[in-house]
């Protein structure tokens, strides 16, 4: 195997990728030695960390301050019934253990701000980071800090019956922020807890994220880079939507004047839906 060593029981785990030829052994090696950040484990991260974890990515990081309530078992499914009340990310670290055993998983049990969100990202030098958020505030900041710290991230967002989903990739396309510019005014959408959400949204947008991230480890196929995939469940559609980059976008652009996340306007408007 060229000098990668795997135990008899990781090449039964993990034969189905190692069958592929866009995988193998050196690409499962990749996985293993990897490094992702899930900020969110509710609706879209629980199935993006499950998937991650099950695909052998080697570091998993679980950021959320929150705590597991019974209206999230409907879509969050990294946790479960006798984990209500307890910490998003222990249960969440403790699911993944009992999914696989190789994973190392990182707790940060605390809301991504201005002030942390670099020492969260840097603490295992994570290569790809995914906003399982249900928040603008922390969109826009997660995006704000990739751009800054030359990180690629996915971005995904649900509601009702909808989802979409968009990839960053440093220097290579347009970020968040250049699509959406700034949060919409306070109550202009709706949150989901008014709103509403298919569970299985969750499931079917959470896992593309963990697609993009594992296809941007292993260095193959097309990443979701200046495109967003959005899809309407109701009507059964997947929509390929081809983006551009904004020149005067105020992070990526030719003359940012987003230099610092200090300097970040600290939105509160909690939501876990769509802008338009």
């Amino acid at each position: 195997m060229g000098g990668i060593s795997f135990t008899n029981e990781q090449l039964e785990r993990y034969s189905r990728h190692i069958i592929l030829k866009e995988v193998g052994v050196k690409g499962q090696q990749k996985l293993l030695n990897s490094r992702v950040l899930v900020i969110g484990t509710g609706g879209l991260g629980a199935p993006a960390a499950m998937f991650l974890a099950a695909a052998g990515i080697g570091t998993i990081g679980l950021v959320d301050a929150d705590v597991v309530d019974l209206s999230n078992l409907q879509r969050q499914i990294i946790h479960f019934t006798g984990d209500v009340g307890k910490p998003k990310v222990k249960s969440g670290q403790e699911t993944i253990r009992l999914l696989n055993p190789d994973i190392a998983v990182a707790t940060y049990q605390e809301w991504v701000r201005a002030d942390n969100i670099r020492d969260i990202i840097q603490d295992k030098d994570y290569d790809f980071i995914i906003d399982g958020t249900d928040n603008f505030a922390a969109k826009f900041l997660i995006n704000d800090a990739c751009v800054l710290m030359a990180k690629p991230f996915s971005h995904a967002g649900i509601i009702r019956f909808f989802g979409q989903t968009m990839t960053y990739l440093p220097g290579q396309g347009p970020c968040y922020r250049c699509i959406f510019k700034e949060p919409p005014p306070p109550d202009a959408v709706p949150a989901c807890r008014q709103a509403g959400v298919l569970g299985v949204m969750a499931g079917i947008i959470g896992t593309l994220q963990a697609t993009e991230a594992i296809k941007y480890i292993l260095g193959v196929g097309e990443l979701l880079n200046g495109h967003l995939l959005t899809y309407d469940a109701l009507a059964m559609d997947f929509h390929k939507v081809k983006l551009s980059h904004n020149h005067k976008c105020q992070v990526c652009g030719d003359q940012p004047t987003i230099t610092e996340l200090t300097e970040l306007i600290d939105y509160q408007q909690p939501v876990c839906d769509l802008k338009g």
